[in-house]
Formats: C-alpha cells, sequence, structure tokens
C-alpha cells in the first residue's frame, strides 16, 4: 500500500484530540469554531470571536447573511490588525433553535465545521462546545458528556471520503489533522474521558465505512473473515472463522447454497467479547455479510448493480461495533456474528425450485436467488442460539427493497418477537442519531411464507416485503429474544451532507455499542488508557489486498479444480 493511498485511508485514526479550558486567544489552532442559534441565543465564545473580528459576526446577522439556520457556516478570516488571536479565521455553524439543540445535533456541528473547514485545508481546529451544552440545565435533552462524545465522534466520522482508491486525492479532500475542543472552564479529566468515548465509536464507524466502500474484487468472504482477524488483534477480541467443510459439518445449508455460485466459498465470522465473567448472558450482534449481490440466477437490472457491493453493511456494523466494544469494555459479553458469502450466477450457483435445510432443521424452498440475506442470516441466528450461547440478539442487514419504500432513507426498521426486548433496544439507540421504527410481526406474515412443499419459502411475494422478511428470520431465533434491523434505506446515503460525505454511512455501528453498554448497565469508566486515544486511535482500518492476484483463480486446490473443469467445459463446446 503506497503512503499516501494509506494515510487517506486511515486519516480518522490518525486524528489528535486535545482539550482547551482558557482563554481563546491562546488557543492553538487554525480556525475557531462557534455556534450561532436563530432563536436570539448568544454563545460567550461567539461573543468573544465577534469582539475579535471587530463586530463582523454581528453586522452579518443583522443584514440576514447568517441566520441560525442548522449547519449554516458562515466563514470569517482574522485579518492581521487583530494582534495576538491564533486561529486565523472563525467559522460561525448554525444550531437552529437552541431549546431544541441535543447532543447529535452538536456532534454533527463538529463534523460540518470538519468537513468544511478541512477541505479548504485548515489542518488545526478549535471548536467550541456551546454553552448550552455545557451547562445544560435549561435543557434536558442536553448532558455535557453525551456532547463531547458525539463531537469527537463526529469530528472522525466527518474525515471519512470514498475516494481512497485514486491515484492522486481530490483537491477537496478533507486534511483535519487535529481537532481541539474548547470548553472554558471545564472539567479536563471528565472532557478527556467523554473525547476518547466518542473518538473510538467513530472510528468504529469509519472501520465499518471502509469495509463497505472496498470493492468486491478487493472484499470477497476470505478477506472480510482476515480484516476481522486483524481487527481482532488490534483491540484484544476473540476470534473464529468457519470454512465451509465446518460449516457443512454444522448442516449449514442455506449460507453454503448461496455461495455456490462465486468460486470464493461463504464464511462465518465470530468475533467474542468477555466483559463479564461472572454472567451467564451473552447478546449476540448478528450481521448479513453479502460482499456482492448479483441477484443470483434471478439477476437483479443491471443499473446500480455497483452499489450491491455494501449488501454486507450489516457484517461491517458488526465488526466496527465490536472493535469499540471491546475498548470501551463494558461489563457485558458480546459476541458478532458475520455471515460472509457472495452470491452469484453461474452453472453451479442455486436455482429458484431448491429445497435447502438450514442449521436449525428448517427446510426452505427457493422461489427467489435474490433474497439470499435473509437465507445467510438463518445460519447465522441458528448457530449463535445453538453453539454460542446466544440469550439476546440483534441483526443488522440491508435485507429489503421493500424498507427503502416503507421508510425511506430517514429511518431503518425494527421488528422483534418479545416486545420487552424490543423497547429496551429503541431506548437505547434513541440518542445515537440512528432511526429506528418498530414494525409489526404479525402471524399474517408467518402465514405469508409457509410452503406448500417444505416448512418455508425465501420471499413472501411483494405485500409486507419487508415484514415477511423478518417473519422468516423469526423462525431461526427460537424462544431467544430477538431484534431484526431492515438498514436497507440507511446503510448508505445518495448525497453528501455537510456533516457526512456521500456513501457507507456505518449504520449500525452506534446502535450497536449502546445496546451492548444497555446490557451492561451503563458505559463502563475509561481506564489510563483514554488519554492516548486523543493521540491516535488503535483501530486501524486496513486496504484489502486483491485475492485474484489480477484475474488469477484462488490458491484453494478444490476451487481452483472447479474453476479449470468449467473452463475445460466451456472450450470443449
Amino acid at each position: 500500500m503506497s503512503s499516501l493511498n494509506r494515510s487517506r485511508l486511515t486519516r480518522g485514526s490518525c486524528m489528535q484530540f486535545g482539550v482547551h479550558t482558557g482563554e481563546f486567544r491562546s488557543l492553538a489552532a487554525d480556525a475557531l469554531v462557534v455556534p450561532v442559534y436563530k432563536d436570539g441565543e448568544t454563545d460567550p465564545a461567539t461573543k468573544a470571536a465577534d469582539a475579535l473580528l471587530g463586530g463582523a459576526i454581528a453586522r452579518a446577522a443583522a443584514r440576514g447573511e447568517i441566520t441560525g439556520k442548522i449547519f449554516e457556516r458562515t466563514l470569517f478570516h482574522v485579518t492581521q490588525n487583530d494582534k495576538g488571536a491564533a486561529p486565523r479565521a472563525v467559522l460561525a455553524v448554525g444550531l437552529g433553535a437552541a431549546k431544541d439543540l441535543d447532543a447529535v445535533a452538536v456532534g454533527r456541528y463538529a463534523g460540518t465545521a470538519v468537513r468544511y473547514l478541512g477541505k479548504r485545508k485548515y489542518a488545526s481546529l478549535a471548536v467550541t462546545l456551546p454553552a448550552v451544552a455545557a451547562k445544560s440545565v435549561r435543557n434536558p435533552k442536553l448532558s455535557a458528556a453525551e456532547s463531547v462524545e458525539r463531537i469527537a465522534e463526529c469530528a472522525v466520522a466527518a474525515t471519512f471520503e470514498t475516494t481512497t482508491h485514486r491515484s492522486k486525492a481530490p483537491d477537496d479532500s478533507v486534511i483535519t489533522e487535529r481537532v481541539t475542543l474548547y470548553a472554558p472552564n471545564g472539567d479536563d479529566a471528565e472532557l478527556v474521558r467523554a473525547l476518547a468515548r466518542g473518538r473510538v465509536v467513530g472510528d468504529g464507524v469509519n472501520l465499518a465505512r471502509v469495509l463497505a466502500n472496498a470493492p468486491p474484487s478487493e472484499l470477497t468472504p476470505e478477506t472480510m473473515a482476515a480484516s476481522a482477524r486483524t481487527t481482532a488483534k488490534q483491540v484484544g477480541l476473540g476470534y473464529k472463522v468457519l470454512d465451509p467443510k465446518q460449516m457443512a459439518a454444522l448442516g449449514m445449508g442455506a449460507i453454503l447454497a448461496v455461495g455456490k455460485g462465486s468460486i470464493h466459498p461463504p464464511r462465518m465470522i465470530v468475533l467474542t467479547y468477555k466483559g463479564d465473567a461472572k454472567s451467564k448472558e451473552t447478546l449476540a450482534l448478528v450481521g448479513k455479510g453479502i460482499t456482492f449481490d448479483s441477484g443470483g440466477i434471478s439477476l437483479k437490472p443491471g443499473e446500480r448493480m455497483d452499489e450491491m457491493k455494501m449488501d454486507m453493511s450489516g457484517g461491517a456494523g458488526v465488526i466496527g461495533a465490536m472493535a469499540a466494544i471491546a475498548l470501551l469494555k463494558p461489563k457485558a459479553n458480546v459476541i458478532g456474528v458475520v455471515a460472509a458469502a457472495e452470491n452469484l450466477p453461474s452453472g453451479s450457483a442455486y436455482r429458484p425450485g431448491d429445497v435447502l435445510r438450514a442449521m436449525n432443521g428448517k427446510t426452505i424452498e427457493v422461489l427467489n436467488t435474490d433474497a439470499e440475506g435473509r437465507l445467510a442470516l438463518s445460519d447465522a441466528l441458528s448457530y449463535a442460539v445453538a453453539k454460542l450461547g446466544a440469550t439476546k440478539i440483534v441483526d443488522a442487514a440491508t435485507l429489503t427493497g421493500a424498507c427503502v419504500i416503507a421508510l425511506g432513507h430517514a429511518a431503518s426498521a425494527a421488528m422483534s418477537n418479545d416486545e420487552t426486548w424490543c423497547k429496551q433496544v429503541l431506548e437505547a439507540v434513541a440518542k445515537t442519531g440512528e432511526r429506528y421504527w418498530q414494525m409489526p410481526l404479525f402471524e399474517d406474515y408467518t402465514t405469508q411464507i409457509r410452503s406448500e412443499i417444505a416448512d418455508l419459502k425465501n420471499t413472501g411475494g411483494r405485500p409486507g416485503g419487508a415484514l415477511t422478511a423478518g417473519a422468516f428470520l423469526k423462525e431461526f431465533a427460537g424462544n431467544v429474544p430477538w431484534v431484526h434491523f431492515d438498514i436497507a434505506g440507511t446503510a448508505y446515503t445518495e448525497s453528501e451532507s455537510p456533516y457526512q460525505a456521500k456513501g457507507p454511512a456505518g449504520v449500525p455501528v452506534r446502535a450497536f455499542v449502546a445496546i451492548a453498554e444497555r446490557v451492561a448497565g451503563g458505559a463502563n469508566p475509561l481506564n489510563g488508557k483514554a488519554k492516548s486515544w486523543l493521540k491516535a486511535s488503535p483501530i486501524e482500518p486496513q486496504r484489502h489486498a486483491p485475492p485474484l492476484n489480477n484475474g488469477a483463480p484462488p490458491s484453494n486446490g478444490a476451487t481452483r479444480r472447479r474453476v479449470a473443469a468449467r473452463v475445460t467445459a466451456r472450450r470443449s463446446r
């Protein structure tokens, strides 16, 4: 990997953080970021910055050039006559009405600043913690610690770009290297802990996004497993991977069928975190890891098929979340399970009309090979229940286009077999910035997926498509409390926002971390390592080496012989 590409891939994990609680004139930063509101509220730091600028912010507001609209950006340059001022620019970022402010908006205010100023080659920023967040008595939706966490999390996430495979970085790449939290009269130790927590979650989000952005020529089930192993070693997770022979011995006929059309065989990836040796409870986070989904024999339309490289976003979210969980150390036992496969058409691919047997013994009639995610997940869920001791489960998958039709790109769907567990999960994720909306799993939807020739069929038709998919998965969770997230509409964004690049969004990393900490009874106080995380994160995304060596067959003997046999058969026709 070239040093250029490596630095571009890992910029967020290399970002440094600092804390400044004194006078802003002594700030060592290229630019100072201050909040402005649309309801007349004025932040003390904004007043001080305005004095530095000779009243320029107030004049711009009087002319209507600054309205305080959410994430509005206005840049002011500090002149040479302003002696003693370290920042050479001030960025005023709109935060809407102060009374409506929450920690998610505070974080996105920081992300907006990083993207705006980073693209304009400001390498170091000082981001003001809004006074209404630092002193949140007037606003019950805010806490200083949560706001600071979100500032670090979103600052790291704001550095992510999808352009790392270009030979030269675009001119408008985000180059921010350091973010200093400006929090007058704040508690340094408390602020450091909050920044450290936020940067770890942000790096987990970016790790998931790097995986989802990887081209399918690089990220296959094998290389996804290798990447998970590398991450496990970095952060101290337990790691195990099942190959096809091991999966066959366990009766995982569903996921093995999905991968039959590809020369890259499936993998079942397991990451393990043991945070409470005395507890018999285990939370399983399960993710769909279809590294490329062509639809198989039931081929998808060619338009936008390239986006199907991100059909493993649920699995990427598991890996990113488990990395963050390992570092944050909640008092809970958590396992991450990723069902990794590639769904391609070929002479050996599974077909509509096939009947499969899943690990739990249930038989499945295949009506559509493009409904493959639920097949892969069926074995992952069964494995978590039967072999890994899961007592609570949350899965995430880019599962159905029907979910996008129902909820658009504003929210993910949540479905469950246990109302109490679902309520706990939704309460846990409420402040993460990831939206989830509960949808029903009436028995009617299970009736829709009953097959005449097998126990189940893998699609119930167009009506209620997201719900029949959820009903299908419920059959493999057994009696374990389970929640299913359909993230088809939220796993990636179709346009850039002020605080986030277009492309993979890192959903559901934030949610998974919050759920693990809810199961643990709260966040674990960070140890002395937290301060070192402000200099560099221990989570470092990796570029994935092309597994086929520019098109040469893989080294696996059985697979190589299978490919050679296909070539010989074609030549003899």
